[in-house]
């Protein structure tokens, strides 16, 4: 049951429109998924249906499959995403090259469509504030085979400080009331209420306080949520624009969805495949340049150097960064990260040990090939048995890369027999 105050708004604000509207809350979700350009072509599957219009990397997929169990899911070839939120990547648009910030980045499907749009090209930042939820994100980075990413634990003031005027797009998916999500998840019906609505504007309107900071001159900064509420949709961009008078609306015509004032857009989910969402696209056309500090790298030590040699992996532009007993290798664009909480400073290259050097599984889901690479069908039974954590069968002799079919999954070490395996236990089935 709807929440009745929720009904009278929705009626008053959708006029002849209403009753089309409830009709579809109680028609099927449309279920899709987004492709991984980051992991190569796209494989041909049976459950994938009809593209998504506004994302070339979006497909819907029958609902009674379960493509978060197949393999390729784990390795990283698509995110299961739902179809109305890939749109705001669409409108922020970011390049190879730039520099971009998902400021509310977890649990990482927007975050990681930016990536795949990037091409491994230019500096990503994604933060999260919930700890947890940072963690979950964190995952999905390695997942998806992001290597220009630095994920953070921050309070977005913190990072506004921080790194003033530096990015070209700017990205808050905010936290919202979720009305837009009423169809897809039970718990945002029975958690609603106007205060809640009241209290997402509040907070929304401090997080895009520090977004605007975070914005160079020129650059794009694009406001979404998952809700239908005006109190934090096109009125917490006419108060942010009152407040913020270097920013303008742009208002980009598209297809699929509702224009609305201040250069809000709004998807209805009466009128698409997909739920409830709105979008605004604001530049910013005042304000002034600012120096960042851009550290140089570490020296790579020679238990990687070594190995790398071995393995015949070639790293993109980027620098070390150490954590500890921990190689990362960060986008060159990476500015100085000290006194923040950083989840995971680019890509994780492995453990440096005494005499030697353990490859993370991290870099076994960003490489495509090596010298020493093991390819199992990917429903074969020797997958099934590597997912689950048993040794299979091969005539390779030390560190291999494993790959489902054509996409890398892991690591196993062989002995010329079989290979141990080296997949992350707290992922196995």
């Amino acid at each position: 049951m709807l929440p009745e105050a929720f009904l009278l708004r929705m009626e008053k604000q959708l006029g002849e429109e209403y009753e089309e509207f409830l009709k579809s809350l109680e028609r099927p979700r449309a279920v899709a998924l987004r492709f991984n350009p980051l992991k190569g072509t796209a494989p041909a599957m049976d459950f994938v249906r009809d593209p998504v219009p506004w994302e070339p990397m979006g497909f819907y997929y029958d609902p009674d499959s379960r493509p978060g169990l197949h393999v390729y899911h784990e390795a990283g070839v698509y995110y299961l995403q739902e179809a109305s939120a890939m749109a705001p990547v669409a409108l922020l648009d970011p390049q190879p090259g730039e520099r971009v910030c998902d400021l509310c980045a977890a649990p990482g499907g927007k975050t990681t469509q930016i990536a795949g749009r990037m091409g491994g090209e230019g500096f990503l930042l994604c933060n999260e504030i919930n700890p947890k939820r940072a963690k979950i994100l964190s995952r999905n980075i390695e997942r998806m085979a992001v290597a220009n990413a630095l994920v953070t634990n921050e309070h977005p003031a913190n990072l506004a400080k921080k790194y003033p005027g530096f990015f070209d797009r700017v990205l808050v998916d905010a936290p919202c009331s979720g009305e837009g999500m009423f169809r897809k998840e039970e718990a945002a019906v029975t958690d609603w209420s106007q205060e809640t609505v009241e209290m997402c504007a509040h907070r929304q309107a401090e997080i895009l306080h520090s977004a605007a900071q975070l914005v160079r001159p020129g650059g794009r900064l694009v406001y979404s949520t998952c809700t239908f509420a005006p109190e934090e949709d096109e009125m917490a961009v006419a108060a942010f624009l009152q407040e913020h008078p270097e920013f303008e609306p742009e208002v980009l015509e598209t297809p699929w969805f509702a224009p609305v004032e201040n250069g809000g857009h709004r998807m209805w989910p009466h009128k698409l495949l997909g739920e409830g969402h709105f979008a605004a696209v604001l530049k910013k056309t005042g304000g002034e340049e600012t120096d960042i500090d851009i550290p140089s790298g570490e020296k790579l030590p020679a238990q990687w150097v070594s190995f790398a040699r071995e393995m015949g992996i070639r790293l993109p532009e980027g620098k070390a960064v150490a954590f500890g007993q921990n190689l990362f290798w960060a986008p060159a664009d990476m500015p100085d990260i000290r006194k923040l909480k950083v989840m995971r400073p680019g890509l994780e290259l492995g453990t440096l040990k005494k005499d030697r050097f353990e490859p993370a599984h991290a870099l076994a889901l960003w490489l495509d090939d090596c010298k020493t690479t093991e390819h199992y069908a990917a429903e074969s039974e020797e997958m099934k048995a590597y997912l689950h954590g048993d040794v299979v069968p091969s005539g390779k002799k030390g560190w291999c890369l494993v790959c489902a079919g054509d996409y890398s999954i892991g690591w196993g070490k062989g002995d010329g027999r079989v290979l141990k395996n080296h997949y992350p236990k707290g992922l196995r089935r």
